[in-house]
């Protein structure tokens, strides 16, 4: 069983930057695609972003493309979202995911796809 841990969440002014970190332990972390998601108060949870199995592919939600970038390190077992520009629309709660499926599909939009998950950190982003 694959056990993750965020971190890095905490309070930013607008066009600030921060940077979380999603840490895999057991299981399969190391050859899973891994996904964010965001989840902000009485709204359902929203792609971020996903990188595939030794990193060389990404994908990014419309909202955060060209402003968010991640990344792994299997040899740390980590998978890194670096969040610039932010705005306070980015405030919510961020979770990292393995994806079921490590091929990337339309599927792996949604949080469905995703079979284990850790128990997010909260970004607020204000003024």
């Amino acid at each position: 069983q694959v056990r993750l841990v965020e971190s890095g969440g905490g309070s930013v002014r607008p066009g600030g930057s921060l940077t979380l970190s999603c840490e895999g332990s057991g299981g399969t972390f190391s050859e899973s695609a891994v996904g964010w998601f965001r989840q902000a108060p009485d709204k359902e949870r929203e792609f971020v972003a996903r990188v595939s199995i030794y990193g060389g592919s990404t994908q990014y939600g419309d909202s955060v493309k060209g402003r968010f970038t991640t990344t792994r390190n299997n040899a740390k077992n980590t998978v890194f979202l670096q969040m610039n520009s932010l705005m306070p629309e980015d405030t919510a709660v961020y979770y990292c995911a393995i994806d079921r499926n490590p091929i990337f599909t339309p599927n792996s939009l949604k949080a469905e796809e995703y079979n284990y998950w850790g128990q997010g950190t909260q970004v607020i982003v204000s003024s």
